[in-house]
This record gives C-alpha cells, structure tokens and sequence, in this order.
C-alpha cells in the first residue's frame, strides 16, 4: 500500500512523531489520518508538542517580577527600630535614578551601625540577607580595628597610629 506524502507531513505535524512512526500508523490505518492519529494516541506514541502549549510572554514575566518587588521590603534597621522601608521595586528605581546617592547612603548605614534587611511575604530572602550581614559585620570589624589603633599618648596628647 502507498502512504501518501502529504498524509505522513500531516500526521507528522499533529501528532509529533517520527516519519517512520507516521508512515507505520498510515499503512496500519490504510492512509487515513483520523484513524492513524487514534492509533499513535491508543499506542502512546503521540508527543506532546511544545508549538501549542501557552508560554508566559515577556511582559507577563515583568508584570510577576514587579508583584514580587512590590511584595518584598527592603528596610534599614538599627537594633530593633525600622528606620527607612520602602518596596524593593520603589528602591530599584532609586538605585538606576540615582546609583552613586544609594551606594553612599549604604555606606552612611553600614558606617553608622544601621543594618540593611529584605523582608518577603513568604521569608524567602535568607541569603540576601546573610550576605548583608556579612558586609555589615565586616564594616564594624574594620570600625572596631580602626578605633583600637588610634590611642592617644600621654606625652604629647597626639593621636598616634599604632
């Protein structure tokens, strides 16, 4: 029996398989596409096609990045009082408005005691936070370091560097 081309392309196409597998089914069906297309399906041999499946389109993906920014906190803390808090998508737009004036006052933070904290509705900013902490404690062992290099010598009244 002769399986015609556009027959194969077609179930080809619909069912997503092999030219092997869509001739198999056609000869077996006697060239009838419906019926080849039930006999992939009873057989299992129909993959699923990836061409009709609804991917989220970029704006889709932008709107679901905002929803978490808008859901996430970034906040400025010294001990326990909050001092400054706002959406991590309103401090994005800070940070590319003016970067030079946020690196500054994070370092103003950092320098003056303050920690720096993300805050999620589903608490999943752990390592953010560690990392943040990290700097932070290493900006008070450079502070602490500092201090206790500089001592004032009886002598003269200097402050010396040790």
């Amino acid at each position: 029996m002769t399986v015609r081309l556009e027959n194969i392309d077609e179930v080809r196409r619909r069912a997503n398989v092999s030219y092997e597998e869509a001739k198999a089914a056609l000869e077996i069906c006697n060239d009838d596409i419906v019926e080849a297309l039930v006999y992939l399906e009873r057989e299992k041999k129909f993959k699923s096609s990836t061409q009709y499946e609804e991917k989220p389109s970029l704006w889709d993906k932008f709107k679901a990045l905002v929803k978490k920014g808008n859901n996430t906190t970034f906040m400025i803390r010294k001990r326990e009082n909050t001092i400054f808090s706002i959406p991590v998508t309103a401090a994005v737009i800070i940070t590319v408005i003016a970067p030079y004036l946020t690196v500054i006052g994070l370092l103003i933070a950092f320098f003056t005691g303050h920690r720096v904290k993300f805050q999620g509705k589903n608490g999943d900013c752990a390592g953010v936070n560690s990392v943040f902490d990290k700097v932070a404690n290493t900006v008070d062992n450079v502070k602490k370091d500092f201090t206790e290099n500089k001592t004032v010598t009886p002598e003269n009244g200097n402050e010396n560097n040790i």
